[in-house]
């Protein structure tokens, strides 16, 4: 089978990871790098390091991977559209909707695959959730609760924490349920005085009917990444820090303590914290993106996934800033 030809556009932290991956990926050669302040780092990547996506498309390229600064994705991407060159653009898709819609336009009236790079999707215990979630293992979903904080990132200043941070919970929530965002309220919160808000409380309804809550801030110490799912058999937290999802199921046995009885209300059941294969995200999402790019079917975060998410958190600031409840209007499949 032909080796493809990548490259990366950017240098950040992200875009580091990114390179190690694709050093390593099997069927695939990592030919340039993309990056006007790549500094000492290009020495050690053993590739060309050029200025701008024109170079970089320039070595020849049968795919990009796309992590500069979110301010730059769409003039990027539509540059790649332009040449042929399928993308698997780092999240969010764009910095607003408008730049989205015509990232996708871009790669779509040319047939190229392209793709969002929420890497959470390939985390062992959200598969897994999902499978379980699909199987009836929960029956019916009532309600998802997603908790994400941690200390403040100094190589975001773009954007803030919703477009960049609860990107990651919006978009797991609709794949995890299967169902799109209806209706949502929030509240922001700007305490470090940067520009963008640093802390964001949401509380959404998605099409289904299942309940959802974000909570997700730069303001921590403590680094956290949970996604609980509660519904009429018990409830799954899946911890992506760990990669481990546990249930907790309803049981049959009731407590003859009174107090015990009367605040707890459902009946304990059995605990149970699943042996995954855990594999690093990073690389699994890496993996599917070259076998889409060959051709073969499976599943990436699609360019209109991604942008239901931009439009998701678009309405989530716009609902903080009118401190009202804001219907959800997506752009198609």
């Amino acid at each position: 089978m032909t080796t493809l030809r990548a490259g990366l556009v950017g240098l950040g932290a992200m875009g580091r990871n990114h390179a190690r991956v694709l050093g390593g990926l099997d069927g695939v050669d990592l030919v340039g790098v993309s990056d006007p302040a790549a500094g000492a780092q290009a020495a050690t990547l053993g590739v060309p390091v050029v200025d701008d996506v024109e170079q970089l498309i320039a070595l020849g390229l049968d795919y990009a991977v796309v992590a500069c600064p979110t301010a730059f994705h769409e003039e990027v991407a539509l540059a790649l559209a332009a040449a042929g060159v399928c993308a698997l653009i780092e999240k969010p898709l764009a910095h607003d909707v408008a730049a989205a819609r015509r990232v996708v336009e871009a790669f779509e009236s040319r047939g190229l695959v392209a793709g969002v790079g929420h890497v959470e999707r390939f985390n062992a215990s959200l598969l897994s959730l999902r499978e379980r979630l699909a199987a009836g293992e929960l029956g019916d979903v009532y309600q998802v609760a997603t908790r994400r904080q941690g200390p403040f990132p100094a190589r975001i200043a773009d954007v803030g924490v919703v477009k960049d941070l609860a990107t990651h919970d919006i978009d797991l929530t609709s794949w995890v349920v299967g169902s799109h965002y209806a209706s949502l309220s929030a509240r922001t919160s700007r305490r470090s005085g940067r520009e963008h808000e640093d802390m964001v409380a949401v509380a959404a309804s998605l099409k289904d009917g299942t309940t959802v809550s974000h909570l997700v801030n730069w303001l921590s110490p403590l680094k956290e990444r949970s996604t609980v799912v509660t519904g009429d058999r018990g409830c799954f937290i899946a911890d992506t820090l760990t990669a481990d999802l546990t249930f907790y199921a309803n049981g049959a046995i009731t407590s003859d303590w009174d107090a015990i009885r009367n605040f707890r209300g459902v009946s304990e059941g059995d605990v149970l914290r699943y042996a995954l294969a855990k594999r690093e995200p990073l690389v699994v999402e890496h993996e599917r993106f070259r076998d889409a790019v060959r051709g073969e079917d499976t599943e990436i975060v699609t360019l209109r996934e991604g942008l239901r998410t931009v439009e998701v958190a678009e309405a989530i600031l716009r609902a903080a800033d009118t401190e009202s409840v804001v219907q959800v209007d997506h752009d198609g499949a």
